[in-house]
């Protein structure tokens, strides 16, 4: 599934990283997308969706002085359905060795 905003525009994924220090010794910087509850667009594809920040709740997610629960639990919510479409692509998708544009044509094409 090819998955954007209606109005065309990028969108940000809430995410979390971090760098720590494994038992060997060795420092491992990791990354996590954050999901929540699917909308009802995305409830007939999975049981989860990551959490797409609006314009407005980009800067809050990325304020480093905002790191209050309080504050930013509020922003973990599906993206409203009406703002997103959904379009079916090849199964090119499923592997990360492919890239290109052939990746987000519709299926058939």
């Amino acid at each position: 599934m090819y998955i954007t905003l209606r109005s065309g525009r990028p969108f940000a994924f809430a995410g979390l990283w971090d760098t720590w220090k494994q038992p060997e010794n060795d420092w491992l910087t990791t990354c996590t997308i954050i999901t929540t509850e699917p909308n009802e667009l995305m409830s007939d594809i999975h049981n989860r969706m990551p959490v797409i920040l609006s314009q407005e709740t980009e800067p809050l997610w990325l304020d480093s002085i905002s790191e209050e629960a309080e504050t930013l639990s509020p922003l973990l919510l599906p993206a409203p359905a009406e703002e997103l479409t959904t379009m079916v692509v090849s199964n090119l998708v499923n592997s990360a060795r492919n890239e290109g544009e052939e990746c987000a044509l519709p299926m058939g094409e």
